[in-house]
């Protein structure tokens, strides 16, 4: 079953070409997804403190048709389908009147705060009416080439304004990241995104951007001190 949310786009989701930013847009899909659970009475903050239980991210695939403006009103959708094992699969639209102007496909887990263990998609009953899985045109699966391939662009410290309730970057901020490392031309053009979470990147962390562009496509992988992949995601413009 769809669960609806309508938002009016705000000036400051924009960017310099006064289009609303790819990170916004994950915003607006997540914050429906979040209404959605709190209609069933299981919120994220009741979960962590009744349940020690928390989602984690770990792919996401967000196709952009149709650029989208500040000061316009929008309709986000969002409904899960059936998840087997350890994943939870949810899909989001949004719309413009009529005219779809992203949609995203994401991949979940639920973690058990006090084990750290994965619990199985059907181990807590969040009462969900599934639909069937949306296709939004991505590619089902990227390789990221060998980080020895990619051009090392930089540094980026993880800080307070990325952080959420568990001291981790908020896997929004992530699209804005990807895009400070891209030249600001290019970022208009962006056609999708596909993101593919491998380790938390904490407080403090000092992550390196590495990236190679070629045929319509950004390769990036981000490294933390440790030498650990924290993300491998490839963008198409």
């Amino acid at each position: 079953m769809k669960f609806v949310k309508e938002y009016t786009t705000r000036w400051h989701d924009t960017d310099a070409a006064r289009i609303v930013r790819p990170t916004q847009l994950l915003v607006y899909m997540q914050e429906t997804s979040n209404a959605h659970l709190d209609s069933t009475g299981h919120n994220l903050d009741r979960l962590r403190d009744e349940h020690s239980l928390a989602f984690l991210l770990s792919k996401t695939k967000i196709a952009l048709y149709a650029p989208l403006y500040a000061h316009e009103d929008i309709r986000v959708e969002t409904f899960t389908a059936e998840s087997r094992a350890f994943g939870f699969n949810r899909y989001y639209r949004i719309l413009r009147g009529d005219e779809v102007i992203a949609a995203a496909d994401t991949t979940w887990a639920l973690i058990d705060l006090n084990s750290k263990q994965l619990c199985k998609a059907d181990a807590f009953d969040f009462g969900f009416e599934h639909e069937p899985p949306l296709d939004i045109g991505m590619p089902p699966r990227f390789r990221v080439p060998h980080t020895d391939e990619l051009e090392l662009l930089g540094e980026r410290r993880i800080v307070y304004s990325d952080l959420d309730y568990n001291m981790h970057m908020n896997n929004t901020r992530y699209a804005d990241m990807l895009c400070d490392f891209m030249p600001l031309e290019d970022i208009p053009k962006i056609k999708g995104m596909s993101l593919s979470y491998l380790h938390e990147a904490a407080f403090g962390d000092v992550i390196k951007i590495y990236a190679k562009r070629s045929d319509g496509r950004y390769s990036f992988r981000t490294v933390n001190q440790n030498g650990i992949t924290c993300l491998e995601a490839e963008v198409l413009i």
